[in-house]
């Protein structure tokens, strides 16, 4: 992963939020969308191109593009600085390897109680049985 790169392939675009700010919020755009196109990104590689776009599926749109929004601060900078932060982390969670699952045996020991359990159910059945004579 190469950060300068993927730094250099972000959008932004400042849209108008709702929100804190009173009057302001109709005059100023203080909420920041950033826009990454994860098909024509040179800051990856086909490999983690390919675990990114499994892991972010749901947030992507059909084009491939990955949209994140801000609009925590009053500030538009702090917005920018907070969205790149949740974008680079979103992509570091998503490039981790998920480890692969090895399957278990049921212990004997188990196995053996269950049986021994069950025998003894059994007699307790057979106990409370009418005795044949």
């Amino acid at each position: 992963m190469d950060k300068i790169q993927l730094q250099s392939e972000i959008q932004y675009k400042a849209v108008r939020s709702s929100g804190a700010g009173g009057q302001n919020v109709n005059k100023v755009s203080s909420k920041v969308v950033l826009s990454f196109d994860l098909k024509n990104t040179k800051g990856l590689n086909e490999e983690q191109k390919q675990l990114v776009t499994t892991q972010l599926q749901t947030r992507l749109t059909a084009d491939g593009i990955l949209n994140l929004s801000c609009d925590e601060d009053r500030s538009q900078l702090r917005n920018k600085e907070l969205v790149t932060k949740r974008f680079f982390e979103l992509v570091k969670k998503a490039l981790i390897v998920p480890k692969e699952r090895k399957p278990t045996k049921v212990p004997k020991g188990v196995i053996r109680k269950r049986i021994k359990d069950k025998k003894s159910a059994s007699e307790v059945k057979k106990n409370r049985r009418k005795p044949d004579f």
